[in-house]
């Protein structure tokens, strides 16, 4: 702020019955076990160079301790990012094996994974066949002959706590609206990922480390953070892309309302716990700012999206803008419209123009358009009421005629709905021309008088449905700010 993609829906099932031996039994003597499985492959989401899968097996033959799904893509498609599983891709063959806390299926039993891919734009086929523990599945249940094949038994991992079962970026990829940009401090947004969050510097020597989870989808190491800052000083250099299309975020270049590059976070100016571990956050004090201005896989146009982010309740100004979200790619104020972005603070930008039309003291969730915080409607709206819990949760979507704002104590409890109908009919923002940047701190044209503390958002494609909101919001209470 100053101072279309487009969805297809592809449902499609295979079924498949074991034929041959079960290869992951630790022995197998003359009396071999009875095999099956069905799998039910769909594409939920596909825009052009992307799309989203979810795969679900069943197993109909005898209980099993672990899987191995296997397929070949038909058209060249790429797994870019995978939940529930650990999958791999050689060529067109790709492999999908259970993590710890879902391996074991009983007689019936089910599980789910997906996977974010790329695709020609062309052809995207369901693939042709499945196997499940490297045996061809055709669609019933048989007694393979004996055999005298034998493999080691499981891993056993009953010492270490399952990890959790999904995050919230599983939670709009099963929405239909996949994460394109996932950015966090303090633990992984998909329950897979086991990746860098984010990298520190150290003034001593100038030397760089990346800052891990604990586990996959767990809660960020804040230890090794401490112990390679220690005597000395460190600042948040990168806070990576989790979705996997490298939309990283590093210090903002200069734009038209301010010089740059813009300061970087101090690591540990933001410290909190989540879940019992000790975490960071991204401590924005003004003249801080990040951004990336050369995206892959964000909205452009009044093409649909969602954002959320949670922030800190009592860290917050007037000074604009502490936003997260869809901004210019130039680094400039383009105009009305051209921008999406969730904004969280005490900026009330139309109480300036119409006194009184602020409810409360804010701090508020507002959606940044580009020359407006809007709390709904036209930009004034005595629904939205402010929200000073300890950690927020503040949510934003729109479409090109519509748009929403939802707040929340990110500790417990539902969403607020403060405001869900059209777009301002103020020229320029109907539709919205939205240009694909990515801000964390800042305005649009880098206008950086913000303060704010930030602890992990996302943006999606599509618009969530209000179940994948709730079910968002419920995962955020359930990690623990705070505790």
């Amino acid at each position: 702020m100053h101072g279309s993609r487009k969805r297809a829906v592809v449902a499609l099932a295979v079924s498949a019955a074991v034929v041959g031996a079960g290869a992951t039994l630790a022995a197998v003597s003359a009396h071999a076990a009875s095999t099956g499985c069905s799998v039910a492959y769909s594409v939920g989401t596909q825009w052009p160079g992307g799309f989203t899968a979810s795969v679900t097996l069943t197993n109909l033959g005898d209980p099993v301790s672990g899987w191995t799904v296997g397929w070949s893509f038909g058209a060249g498609q790429q797994i870019t990012q995978a939940w529930n599983t650990a999958a791999t891709q050689n060529g067109a063959t790709v492999t999908a094996t259970n993590l710890s806390y879902n391996g074991s299926l009983a007689t019936g039993g089910s599980t789910n994974f997906g996977f974010n891919g790329s695709w020609n734009n062309s052809s995207n086929p369901v693939p042709a066949a499945f196997t499940m523990n490297g045996v061809t599945c055709t669609g019933g249940v048989g007694t393979p002959p004996p055999t005298t094949t034998t493999t080691p038994p499981p891993t056993t991992t009953t010492s270490q706590p399952p990890p959790p079962g999904q995050g919230t970026c599983d939670i709009y990829a099963a929405g239909g609206t996949p994460c394109v940009a996932a950015h966090s401090t303090t633990r992984a947004l998909f329950a897979a990922y086991n990746g860098p969050l984010y990298q520190v510097r150290r003034s001593s020597d100038g030397a760089t480390t990346n800052i891990g989870a604990l586990s996959a989808g767990g809660s960020a190491n804040a230890a090794a953070q401490d112990s390679f800052c220690a005597n000395t000083t460190c600042v948040i250099t990168v806070i990576f892309d989790q979705s996997g299309r490298g939309n990283n975020l590093t210090d903002a270049p200069a734009g038209g309302a301010a010089g740059g590059p813009d300061n970087l976070a101090t690591a540990t100016a933001a410290p909190t716990t989540l879940g019992g571990h000790k975490v960071y956050g991204v401590f924005v004090a003004p003249g801080t700012g990040y951004r990336n201005d050369a995206t892959n896989g964000i909205a452009t146009g009044s093409a649909a999206q969602g954002e959320y982010m949670v922030a800190a309740g009592g860290h917050v100004n007037s000074g604009c803008c502490f936003d997260y979200g869809n901004a210019e790619s130039n680094a400039r104020d383009n105009g009305n419209g051209h921008m999406g972005a969730v904004y969280f603070g005490q900026l009330c930008w139309f109480g300036f123009v119409v006194p009184g039309q602020c409810i409360g003291s804010g701090p508020w969730v507002m959606a940044d358009l580009e020359n407006g915080l809007f709390a709904g409607a036209n930009g004034t709206n005595t629904n939205n009421t402010g929200r000073s819990t300890a950690f927020v949760t503040g949510m934003v979507k729109m479409n090109s005629t519509t748009y929403a704002i939802k707040d929340a104590d990110a500790n417990s409890g539902g969403l607020k709905t403060d405001y869900n109908g059209p777009l301002p009919t103020t020229s320029g923002y109907t539709p919205l021309h939205l240009e694909g940047g990515i801000i964390l701190g800042i305005g649009g044209d880098n206008s950086k008088g913000s303060a704010g503390s930030f602890f992990e958002g996302v943006m999606t494609a599509g618009l969530p449905s209000d179940a994948t909101d709730n079910a968002v919001q419920a995962n955020i209470t359930a990690a623990g700010y705070g505790h």
